[in-house]
């Protein structure tokens, strides 16, 4: 009681929690640990479909589960952990998540796999808020570019070494394995989080917004289903179109109800704050780009390059090696701290930008080598490395200190939003370039070559494709370029804003 008690006052006076970066080093293996399961599961596909005997649309719900339970509840998560303490939710996320991940791992029919990967799900939604939040109450202004940085990083290295760790526990054991390898990892972060982390809430001690959690999590569990869903059923179908109307229905509703109340989960006066709506016009589309592009990058490394998943993978790790090594070393964060916010986003995502329109023109097209979209890949890399920690900062500063887990909750949801957008929409540009070019019914290259009659045909389809991906690309690359230039205008803007006003409260000094 004492320890806790005493972790908790030298912020001000000391620079920060005095355990401070051994205290990120347990939250990032936590996140880490989280994000691999966004990735993992799609190297056991055929295991799953062998001896769990899944059907496609099982396969789809043992993926999707996941990710919709955990978008859905990242504003309560975050609001919650404000309100009841941000080391409690912390240690109950990390909880749920190992109990999820045993089930997930000893799961004897499809049904029980769905439902424990909901659970985990769950147990993610809490991490991922309550990780941030941590970080934002233990460091100070000083160290805590750096500390995000970090923190941002493991996000680049949980989509890389997801498929990597994957493939190599399925070369030894059962798909089971990649669940309840999680378990020792959930139960040191829970002991280490209970011995450390230091207690941190809102002081006001507001009352709970029990309808506008509802609102946020139908609302958004409702808009991410749909984009989800969209490549499968198509844009225009029933099965999109309903719950899109629904998402959007409900969380109008939800803006509505949080404008109106005196304690709302989401102060909608935020988004009065130039450099709030900056940072998250930035965060949205560099998740736009970067989702997009690496849906994309898997579907050229395999199908039009001839790779194996596991190849794939390892192929695209230049990318968040680059990320790593940036933040790691520290680039990254000084380039924050020379270049200003606004800069450093305008140059972050202009890199962004220009990686991929180096794979499509360079490592594009059927005749494209690998070697051709290495330089993109790092392009990419350097591009996140520099702007992610920028925007992420900008979202958090942005946000008073006590609503630290609500803005933690806003980030985490601009990332799926932007992720699930820019998959939905540069895979509806794939598709109608790849339409345009040739007549097929089947719904996938694979199946389309399959169907083909001939060798020209075939050559003709994969020459389609190729130019589909290089098409979808270049429109990312716009996107991305286009979204920074926007963004770093708005923040620049909020800083001149931030700048007039700080003078006027200046008193005025004789000469």
């Amino acid at each position: 009681m004492t320890a806790t008690t005493a972790a908790d006052q030298p912020a001000a006076t000391t620079g920060g929690h005095p355990q401070r970066w051994l205290i990120l080093g347990v939250i990032c293996l936590a996140q880490l640990t989280v994000l691999l399961d966004n990735t993992v599961l799609s190297v056991a596909i055929p295991s799953l479909t062998s001896e769990l005997h899944a059907s496609t649309s099982d396969i789809q719900w043992m993926i999707n589960a996941y990710s919709l339970v955990q978008s859905g509840l990242l504003l309560t998560a975050g609001n919650a952990a404000d309100r009841y303490g941000r080391k409690k939710l912390l240690a109950a996320g990390l909880a749920l998540f190992g109990l999820g991940s045993l089930a997930a791992g000893l799961a004897e029919s499809t049904a029980q796999l769905i439902a424990a990967r909901a659970g985990m799900g769950i147990g993610g939604a809490l991490l991922m808020t309550t990780t941030l939040a941590v970080v934002m109450q233990i460091f100070d202004d000083s160290e805590r570019v750096k500390a995000i940085a970090l923190w941002a990083t493991v996000g680049s290295l949980g989509f890389a070494a997801g498929p990597l760790i994957g493939g190599a526990i399925l070369d030894h054991f059962w798909w089971g394995m990649i669940f309840l390898v999680n378990i020792p990892v959930a139960v040191i972060g829970l002991v280490a989080v209970l011995k450390l982390v230091p207690e941190s809430k809102n002081p006001q001690g507001e009352r709970p917004d029990l309808l506008g959690a509802l609102l946020s999590t139908v609302g958004m569990t409702a808009a991410v289903y749909a984009i989800i869903t969209g490549p499968e059923h198509g844009w225009t179908s029933t099965e999109v179109l309903l719950p899109a109307a629904i998402g959007v229905a409900v969380l109008t509703g939800f803006a509505l109800w949080e404008l109106r109340i005196p304690y709302p989960m989401l102060d909608m006066h935020f988004f009065r704050n130039q450099k709030f709506v900056g940072a998250v016009a930035g965060a949205i589309l560099v998740m736009f780009g970067m989702g997009g592009s690496l849906f994309l990058l898997t579907q050229h490394l395999q199908f039009v390059l001839g790779y194996e998943p596991l190849e794939a993978g390892l192929r695209m790790a230049p990318l968040a090696l680059t990320v790593v090594a940036l933040n790691l070393t520290g680039v990254g964060p000084r380039i924050v701290m020379k270049l200003g916010t606004p800069l450093t986003v305008t140059v972050g995502m202009t890199l962004v930008a220009a990686g991929l329109g180096s794979i499509a023109l360079i490592g594009g097209g059927a005749d494209g080598t690998y070697w051709g979209m290495l330089l993109g890949l790092v392009l990419m890399g350097i591009g996140l490395a520099v702007s992610n920690p920028a925007m992420a900062n900008a979202i958090m500063s942005a946000i008073p200190p006590e609503k630290a887990g609500v803005g933690a909750g806003v980030n985490g949801t601009l990332a799926e939003f932007g992720n699930g957008l820019g998959v939905a929409v540069l895979g509806a540009v794939l598709n109608a370039r790849f339409a345009a070019l040739v007549t097929v019914t089947a719904t996938s290259l694979p199946a389309a070559l399959a169907a083909a009659g001939s060798d020209a045909e075939r050559a003709q389809i994969s020459d389609a494709f190729a130019s589909g991906l290089q098409t979808s690309q270049l429109v990312g690359a716009i996107a991305v370029f286009a979204g920074g230039l926007l963004a770093a205008a708005l923040l620049k803007r909020a800083e001149r804003t931030e700048r007039k006003t700080a003078g006027d409260e200046q008193p005025a000094v004789a000469s």
